[in-house]
């Protein structure tokens, strides 16, 4: 498998995945002053032009969500989601599409300090925050004692919303952010 990568990106993300899976893997850096994410042969891969991408043999893979519902389907043995059929499969699923439907572009209005209105599509960061306070609930994670790959995906989210902009504000979710990074395979920022 080769991850395309740029520390400066969100395939950090899919890094984190592929580490928790305990995957075998290379990094094929992009180097984005030189513009290769928009190269013919890199538009190949991802049509969209952007970081992250996983090749996989023949199946090329974009997106942090759909490279970590991949990998976890990939890697059953390391136990990051619900089987299919599994009763937990549905939130699971939920769980991983409301990180990058509603989770990042609350967290993106937030640090640019954009107003939030309803036919935007997703809600404010407030709201999110109540959500994953609730899916928490007293667990560690976001299936109790279960770290699974919808952990990735949102507790990314939080700890890039902690990075760049400050405290979460609220105990649980900075209780959970300090699990994850207490994680030996969580990524670092820039690294």
């Amino acid at each position: 498998m080769k991850l395309y990568f740029n520390p400066q990106s969100r395939a950090l993300i899919a890094k984190w995945m592929l580490d928790e899976c305990g995957a075998q893997y290379e990094l094929a850096p992009i180097d984005f002053a030189k513009r290769e994410h928009k190269s013919p042969e890199f538009l190949q891969i991802n049509p969209a032009g952007k970081l992250p991408a996983l090749v996989d043999g023949e199946t090329k893979v974009f997106e942090n969500a759909a490279i970590c519902l991949y990998l976890a389907e990939k890697f059953p043995a390391a136990k990051l989601a619900p089987q299919v059929g599994a009763k937990e499969r549905g939130r699971y699923l939920s769980l991983m599409v409301y990180s990058t439907s509603q989770v990042e572009p609350a967290m993106g209005d937030k640090l640019l300090k954009f107003e939030t209105p309803p036919q935007r599509g997703w809600t404010d960061l407030e709201t999110v925050k109540d959500v994953i306070e609730r899916e928490l609930g007293d667990g560690p994670y976001l299936f109790g004692d279960w770290f699974t790959a919808a952990d990735v995906m949102i507790g990314s989210m939080f700890i890039y919303m902690r990075t760049w902009g400050g405290p979460l504000g609220r105990p649980k979710l900075e209780a959970y952010a300090d699990r994850l990074l207490a994680r030996p395979k969580v990524f670092k920022l820039g690294t």
